[in-house]
């Protein structure tokens, strides 16, 4: 189930030598080469707890080879407070985590059945993977940190925006909070068809005339 995907992780990163510059530490590629990535809704907040009670469950069942991964997209972020620099790490995607499967009824059941899993994104009657594409667009992002120049831009909630990189280029959508410290904006962008709060960056946004 994945008609609208726009989002996903890991490594597809080696073909040839372009490939290898390219791989992100840590993502090799899975030992069963049937695996493929999944996006899995869950209650928002709780992203942690089911990639922790995935994780168990896994080992519970002894499905190694069928379930690898689990990822929830993060991207480290750094604010100012009481004149101290904070880095932390924020959700990309909050309510989804990506998940990288050998997929049979099995295991969708497993992972279905995981306490605050609400499903499988998309549309149709089975699960559908994620492209290529998607997954290397992911790890790219995921990889690449926050050391871009920022522009200083005024904007006012639900002020209407369009973005401008990442996995959302040319979605639109409505400012819903700014962050002027961190100069951050939260978009409510239409995601698998519901309204999904974005976490974005001034220079990531531009105002819709």
């Amino acid at each position: 189930m994945a008609d609208e995907n726009k989002i996903a992780e890991q490594a597809q990163a080696g073909e040839g030598q372009e490939g290898a510059e390219n791989a992100v530490p840590g993502m090799e590629r899975p030992a069963n080469p049937n695996m493929k990535w999944y996006i899995v809704h869950t209650y928002s907040g709780f992203e942690r707890k089911v990639r922790e009670s995935l994780e168990s469950r896994v080992r519970a069942f002894g499905l190694e080879d069928k379930i690898g991964r689990v990822l929830i997209p993060t991207e480290p972020v750094t604010e100012v407070r009481g004149g101290k620099k904070y880095t932390s790490e924020r959700m990309f995607y909050p309510g989804y985590v990506l998940v990288e499967m050998d997929m049979s009824d099995h295991v969708w059941h497993v992972v279905k059945a995981t306490p605050r899993v609400t499903g499988f994104v998309g549309t149709g009657q089975q699960p559908t993977p994620l492209s290529a594409d998607e997954v290397n667009q992911i790890v790219y992002r995921v990889s690449e940190g926050k050391d871009k120049p920022k522009l200083k831009v005024k904007f006012e909630k639900n002020e209407q925006v369009k973005i401008t990189e990442g996995p959302f280029a040319n979605f639109t959508g409505v400012v819903d909070d700014v962050n002027e410290d961190r100069e951050t904006l939260k978009v409510m962008v239409t995601i698998f068809g519901r309204a999904t709060p974005v976490e974005l960056e001034f220079g990531q946004v531009e105002k819709v005339a």
